[in-house]
């Protein structure tokens, strides 16, 4: 397992809100609690530099959306224009978001305690180590994303988190993402590990049901895979969501039917109720899906044969 060497230390909050104010980006300063802990370099992390604020990035949009803090100006400017083009761009974001915490609460249950959260974004407003430390769990989470601002938040943000961590790596390529020493520092490859993959394969412009194979390979059985990804096949949804989206500094997503979701998750046994809309998934008691809800993102959890 990899360990932290003591002198390594990742870059300070004040670096990070010197950066955002010289790309004049309009980020607002990051406010950390004072907690120690020193992050190690990760193989595969993006570039930084301030040409990453000056186009928005879906990570910061969604964490707009979500209501958080970690975003700029041209984040929230695409975020706006969003809600006007969709009025339920916010509620599609909830939607999500409230699955991903039903899906992790359903994988602890199920046994699951070590977690490769692929293109996570800004890890908060309920993230992943969040559920598990509600759940009075002890398991492990290793955050990837190709966005480095994103990653930057999130090792600041994780400091103080002993379980988990956060690597800047694209999700496009397996060797880098599984290699970060972020994820080798707390994901055991020899034991069942809950692959999540939220809100991020439709970044993934081509095989996408090809690459969840690779990740898939490298899991041993037992391991499970979550998914939501976004689609067009509800007709409400507005046909010019992607158009606003092709502002975003690396790829515009690609809405997939139902058809397409249900390929990326061929290689796991689904768990009822299968691929469904994201709502519909398990919904907590004294919340039922409704028939007026928009819906954005196919949904599904199962486990590797």
């Amino acid at each position: 397992m990899y360990e932290r060497p003591d002198r390594l230390r990742a870059p300070s909050v004040f670096a990070l809100g010197s950066l955002a104010e010289s790309a004049g980006a309009g980020f607002p300063p990051i406010v950390v609690p004072a907690q120690a802990g020193p992050r190690p370099p990760d193989a595969g992390r993006a570039t930084d530099g301030a040409d990453e604020f000056e186009r928005p990035s879906s990570a910061r949009v969604y964490d707009y959306l979500l209501g958080g803090a970690a975003h700029g100006a041209v984040d929230r400017e695409l975020g706006e224009r969003l809600k006007r083009s969709q009025p339920d761009a916010v509620g599609l974001a909830q939607e999500n978001r409230a699955f991903l915490r039903r899906a992790v609460r359903f994988l602890l249950a199920a046994g699951i305690d070590q977690f490769l959260d692929l293109g996570s974004g800004v890890p908060t407003m309920g993230n992943v180590h969040e559920v598990v430390a509600r759940s009075r769990s002890t398991a492990r989470v290793a955050y990837t994303d190709v966005d480095s601002i994103a990653a930057l938040h999130g090792r600041h943000l994780l400091a103080g988190v002993p379980t988990a961590t956060y690597s800047a790596a694209d999700v496009t390529d397996v060797d880098a993402v599984l290699g970060a020493p972020g994820v080798v520092e707390v994901i055991d490859p020899a034991r069942p590990v809950g692959l999540l993959a939220f809100s991020v394969l439709q970044h993934v412009p081509d095989d996408a049901a090809g690459l969840v194979d690779g990740y898939l390979r490298r899991l041993v059985p037992g391991s499970a895979l979550a998914v939501s990804h976004f689609t067009d096949d509800d007709p409400r949804l507005a046909p010019d969501v992607e158009r606003h989206t092709g502002g975003y500094a690396r790829t515009t997503p690609r809405a997939r039917d139902h058809a397409a979701v249900a390929e990326i998750l061929r290689g796991v046994d689904l768990v009822d109720p299968g691929l469904v809309w994201v709502d519909e998934w398990r919904p907590d008691p004294g919340r039922p899906p409704g028939p007026d809800d928009t819906r954005g993102h196919w949904a599904g959890v199962g486990f590797r044969r």
